[in-house]
């Protein structure tokens, strides 16, 4: 079974730049979107063969979340319950008999950490939401989840220290979300690579020079270890800042 999650920075664009092509070529059983940037009604997207749910903010042109099915879901719950942080489109939780599939799109700390209270808020909610799940059945989570966890995921770790997305809070906070119970893939199947990254600053050529981040994730519950068999980024494709990352499972 293949998942694919892509932060498109804005889904209209995107689909200026190629999206529908990179959806077909792909080919994903599940197709799971971050920072959509629409309000309903604002895109008609015709994807044969797949059930569509959004998740929009109340902002207009900001955030939101999507998850693309060919299967369709046995319950769909949006948010993470929490009232003052639901009013942004960022997650989406699709049930399935054998598991839970969750897109989220987590909050950005901003410049100087000035969301940086928010952001722990949603984080502690999202795993206290991960653990429920749990409880029940296992969890594939993905999206882009604005962290950059180990030095090895980013390409300059020294002078990003304490900025939004590697200050010390984040990188602990996600370390208690894979305390909690949880794999990240594509470290996990590939702990010493290097260089591998999603994500890329418009500025600096960031992109042409490989001066990457690697925040968007896929995470599976402890006890779907024994299922993984790829995960997998795709630098190559273009249409955002960030690229796609996948999943493979034997499920």
């Amino acid at each position: 079974m293949n998942f694919i999650s892509w932060n498109v920075n804005g889904l209209r664009a995107c689909v200026g730049k190629g999206f529908l092509e990179t959806f077909s070529q792909l080919d994903a059983d599940f197709f799971c979107l971050q920072e959509t940037k629409l309000q309903a009604g604002q895109i008609q997207l015709d994807l044969p063969g797949y059930t569509q749910y959004w998740n929009y903010a109340q902002k207009k042109g900001y955030s939101g979340t999507a998850v693309f099915a060919k299967t369709a879901p046995l319950a769909v719950t949006f948010g993470v319950g929490v009232e003052d942080l639901d009013t942004e489109g960022r997650l989406i939780t699709l049930e399935y008999p054998g598991f839970y599939l969750v897109t989220c799109y987590t909050p950005n700390a901003q410049p100087e950490l000035a969301r940086i209270d928010h952001r722990l808020k949603w984080d502690e909610a999202f795993r206290s939401h991960l653990k429920k799940l749990d409880q029940h059945k296992p969890v594939i989570a993905c999206g882009d989840l604005n962290v950059a966890h180990q030095e090895i995921d980013l390409k300059n770790p020294a002078s990003n220290r304490g900025s939004a997305g590697f200050s010390d809070q984040e990188r602990e906070s996600f370390g208690r979300l894979l305390d909690a119970g949880f794999i990240d893939t594509f470290r996990h199947l590939n702990p010493d690579a290097a260089g591998a990254y999603s994500w890329w600053s418009y500025r600096f050529n960031a992109r042409k020079n490989n001066a990457g981040w690697r925040i968007d994730y896929f995470l599976i519950s402890q006890r779907l270890g024994d299922k993984l068999r790829e995960a997998r980024i795709y630098p190559q494709i273009l249409g955002s800042d960030h690229c796609p990352v996948g999943l493979t499972l034997d499920l």
